[in-house]
């Protein structure tokens, strides 16, 4: 992340009440240093901008970055008795939105009026987060802003109906996640997916989601050779390298990774989280063979640990490379098939560097675009970097991979930093992708929770909402559809619309 500049600390804008002659020169010298800041940013970014239509995101991020680097909130409770901007939608227009409010502030105090600034100028963030939006996305449904992604299971390689009913109710992009099947499975669902868009007269994108250096529970053994055994508080569990050629030892069941090198950077004390945080664990003991694991989290009746789930080590240094082969084989595949590829367990800007010079040797065509999969505590600390280095050279998108990133930073973090991220990716004029456990229940049971209809209208404010698969999820899509209309009436990412009200 890029280094702060030293500037005069401003106790008069970090305590309120604030007079308002004091404080429109507090804002003049604010504005004066986020732009230096902002240029010095920017220089260090210029070699990376090979977009030319991304500069003006790009400035208008590094601004970002800048403001909110010192605490508004006296300015904030200053300017709201006056009847001006708070500052706090700001987001997509930093610059414009400080000086709107320093020219009417000037006009108060009795200063010469100034010509304000045009509609088009102050509103020419949203016009770009919108074209970002379409060139990752593909043209705005009739009916909503917010797209909606869907994540296909093998089913859609063979059931074209499906695919078709989803795309006719409203999904625009077809998510295939690598972690699952092969090309054989994958190459009819883009068939299906291709069709139906067609029939159904509508834009339905593509997605592939690269497995990364994910790491997933390979093999489960236990006394009986169960390959799947019922984990409860206090069990056992050893980490091993091989888990068909070890004894257990003293431990429930053994297990081995998908990537067994980690064995080696675990220690004593470290947290271990498996299938999505349902079993939680620290480890007791490493030795040359095994890593042995005492479980502290699960449900009462146990939670069944089989293969294929995700293990998630937060305080563990992974040392994996950033692409795996089976994501160069993946890409090989799919990189002509899809229009998104999705970079999950993304880190630092030279795992993004990585994908980008990957895309660049199969010459693919600028278009194809990225999305970011944030889901991990490094990617939230670099992820200012990590859009500019994908947005820099190809339409971009993030996703807040809710699961994994709970684990991750924990789940009492997890609100506050979707919400920063929500509001850093609107800066960087990039979309944004809700996922994880949308409607779920509604989706894998045909029932749903009163929060997670919450959750789904809140997803408003993000630019794309992700569903997962599951028996019901066409009547998922219907209902997302129509909660997401419903609430852009009332709603546009954080400014609330005054819509008249019909229920009084």
């Amino acid at each position: 992340m890029s280094e702060r500049i030293a500037f005069p600390e401003r106790p008069s804008l970090t305590a309120g009440p604030i007079e308002p002659a004091e404080l429109l020169a507090g804002l003049r010298g604010l504005r004066d240093e986020v732009r230096a800041e902002a240029a010095a940013t920017l220089a260090r970014w210029e070699p990376l901008l090979q977009r030319p239509s991304y500069a003006e995101s790009a400035r208008n991020l590094a601004s970002y970055l800048a403001l909110r680097r010192t605490d508004l909130r006296a300015i904030q409770t200053t300017l709201m008795p006056l009847g001006l901007s708070s500052l706090g939608r700001c987001e997509a227009r930093v610059m414009p939105n400080l000086d709107a409010v320093i020219t009417a502030l000037a006009a108060l105090l009795g200063e010469p009026a100034r010509e304000p600034l045009g509609t088009e100028a102050f509103f020419r963030g949203e016009q770009l987060l919108r074209a970002e939006t379409e060139a990752v996305f593909g043209p705005q449904p009739r009916d909503r802003d917010v797209r909606i992604m869907v994540t296909l299971g093998d089913e859609a390689a063979t059931d074209s109906t499906l695919v078709h009913d989803l795309v006719l109710r409203g999904m625009d992009c077809a998510r295939i996640n690598c972690g699952h099947d092969d090309a054989t499975v994958w190459e009819p669902i883009i068939a299906n997916v291709r069709s139906a868009s067609v029939t159904a007269k509508r834009p339905c994108r593509i997605a592939a989601d690269l497995s990364g250096p994910r790491l997933r529970v390979a093999a489960v053994a236990d006394r009986s050779g169960d390959d799947v055994v019922r984990v409860h508080t206090g069990d056992r569990l050893a980490l091993v390298a091989d888990a068909t050629h070890v004894g257990r030892g003293d431990a429930l069941a053994v297990l081995s990774c998908s990537h067994p090198a980690v064995l080696a950077r675990l220690r004593v004390g470290d947290p271990v989280w498996i299938d999505a945080g349902r079993i939680g664990a620290i480890v007791e003991k490493v030795s040359s063979d095994r890593t042995v694991m005492t479980v502290t989290s699960a449900r009462e009746k146990g939670v069944k640990l089989r293969t294929g789930k995700g293990m998630n080590v937060p305080r563990t240094v992974l040392g994996l490379p950033p692409l795996t082969d089976k994501d160069r084989s993946d890409l090989a595949f799919l990189a002509r098939r899809a229009d998104i590829i999705s970079y999950s367990f993304v880190r630092d800007v030279a795992g993004v560097d990585a994908l980008l010079a990957e895309l660049d040797a199969l010459r693919l065509a600028p278009a194809v675009a990225v999305i970011l999969k944030i889901e991990t505590a490094d990617a939230v600390e670099n992820l200012p970097e990590l859009i500019v280095h994908a947005a820099g050279r190809r339409p971009c998108a993030v996703m807040i991979a809710r699961g994994d990133l709970a684990v991750e930073i924990g789940y009492r973090r997890l609100a506050e930093m979707q919400e920063e991220m929500l509001w850093l990716c609107e800066a960087a004029h990039v979309p944004v992708i809700w996922a994880t456990d949308v409607l779920d229940s509604l989706v894998k049971d045909g029932t749903s929770t009163r929060a997670e209809f919450t959750d789904a209208a809140m997803a408003e404010r993000a630019d794309c909402v992700m569903l997962n698969k599951g028996t019901y999820v066409v009547e998922g899509v219907t209902t997302l559809v129509d909660v997401l209309s419903r609430m852009q009436g009332h709603q546009r990412k954080k400014t609330s619309r005054l819509r008249a009200l019909h229920a009084w």
